[in-house]
């Protein structure tokens, strides 16, 4: 019962979005797979930790091999997933090795950054390793990026999924985005959908397609369940997605016998977290203490809009354990310090000219009615103008006689 209400569970979402099918078109590959160089190296822990080793001796070209060396060295990674070798994941590995080398050579140095929290998550729930290289065909290892379908994150979560698996998503806050939270996220997400299919390859194109997709592909597959078989059936990117999974696992593996250099990796400072109880905005931290608002971004990715909402519930800032103590020193400032995008508590009002209409409407609600007196005026033709009388008119004025003057306000009802 258990088994079948976490299917139930997974059907309603999708960690990735659908593509129109027909078993006649070709494969797409993974959206990673486009992502600009330029774009990955603009990241600040790219432009910070990241160098092009320029002692690497390798020449800049692609050697080819004959179709046995590929099988063989994909036969002998050390993994639990099979690494099968046909065509199309020959084809993926001369994309990587290729048109993408310097891309390769990028996510090579970011992985120092990166594998170690995503060893740790997959060990945790014991699964195979291998798997630390499904956020290369994900998000090549962008832990900001969103791809064209809403997927955010290294390991490009949709909404409804991070949230089904405990990641906070709301205006200020994307914890898809948190390197760390994403990747137990996205352990507990495979194990999940290993217990379903029981067999890697389903479940890495499940991750990719959804659970749904997985099935309905099973059914009209005649209820096969090798993902070669039921391949024709898959939609179109998701044709793509094992195969560039298997490819990333050997340009990863094999990068020096291609002639692919590393950027060289300078780990960054060790971080530590302070934990604050109301709302800091990063330019209090950079106006105060002095901080890189970048550093900031880059070390607090879940922050959509610079913002760490401490006053919902108490909330982390990761810091270099260098500015943990001049955070510290200053935080009272910190906190009296007034960003550039406080939101007003209070609000004061001017409700001048809404008493001014009030008191109107009062009056009108109460009948009241006055009449200007202009030359020539007087109580006789004033009170034939109202349909009343010189005596209500002198009564409601409490007038003496009936001399008036021009300009005078008289009330006439």
């Amino acid at each position: 019962m258990k088994k079948f209400l976490i299917i139930v569970s997974l059907l309603s979402i999708t960690i990735n979005h659908s593509w129109a099918q027909s078993e006649d078109e070709d494969i797409d590959f993974p959206e990673a797979m486009t992502y600009s160089i330029d774009s990955l190296l603009g990241q600040y822990m790219s432009k910070t930790f990241l160098t092009i080793d320029n002692d690497c001796q390798m020449k800049n070209e692609n050697p080819t091999f004959d179709t046995q060396v590929y099988i063989e060295r994909l036969h002998r990674m050390p993994t639990i997933m099979e690494m099968p070798h046909n065509e199309i994941v020959q084809e993926c590995i001369d994309r990587y090795t290729g048109r993408l080398r310097r891309s390769i050579s990028y996510m090579l140095g970011a992985s120092n950054f990166y594998m170690p929290v995503f060893e740790e998550a997959l060990d945790l729930y014991q699964l195979p390793l291998e798997l630390k290289y499904l956020p290369i065909i994900e998000s090549a290892l962008n832990p900001t990026v969103t791809s064209h379908a809403g997927a955010t994150g290294l390991w490009q979560f949709m909404l409804t999924t991070g949230k089904a698996y405990g990641l906070n998503v709301n205006s200020l806050v994307d914890e898809r985005r948190d390197p760390v939270k994403s990747s137990y996220a996205a352990a507990r997400y495979l194990r999940d959908l290993y217990n379903i299919f029981g067999d890697w390859n389903l479940v890495i194109a499940a991750y990719n397609c959804g659970p749904e997709n997985i099935n309905k592909a099973i059914r009209r597959a005649g209820g096969e369940r090798d993902y070669w078989k039921i391949y024709p059936y898959l939609p179109k990117e998701t044709r793509g997605y094992v195969p560039a999974f298997i490819a990333a696992n050997y340009a990863m593996t094999y990068y020096c016998e291609h002639n692919i250099c590393p950027m060289e990796s300078k780990l960054p400072t060790k971080t530590d977290t302070v934990m604050v109880d109301r709302n800091v905005n990063f330019s209090q931290l950079v106006d105060v203490c002095g901080f890189d608002i970048n550093m900031l971004r880059a070390l607090n990715p879940a922050y959509k809009r610079d913002i760490v909402p401490g006053a919902t519930s108490p909330s982390p800032i990761r810091l270099p354990i260098s500015d943990v103590a001049t955070f510290i020193d200053r935080q009272d400032s910190v906190f009296a310090a007034t960003p550039t995008t406080a939101k007003r508590t209070v609000v004061e009002v001017d409700d001048r000219i809404v008493k001014k209409e009030q008191r109107t409407t009062n009056n009108k609600k109460k009948g009241a009615q006055y009449h200007k007196v202009r030359s020539g005026d007087n109580l006789g033709s004033i009170a034939r103008k109202y349909g009343t009388t010189v005596n209500k008119l002198k009564k409601l004025n409490g007038l003496h006689s009936t001399n008036i003057r021009a300009g005078q306000q008289l009330k006439v009802r």
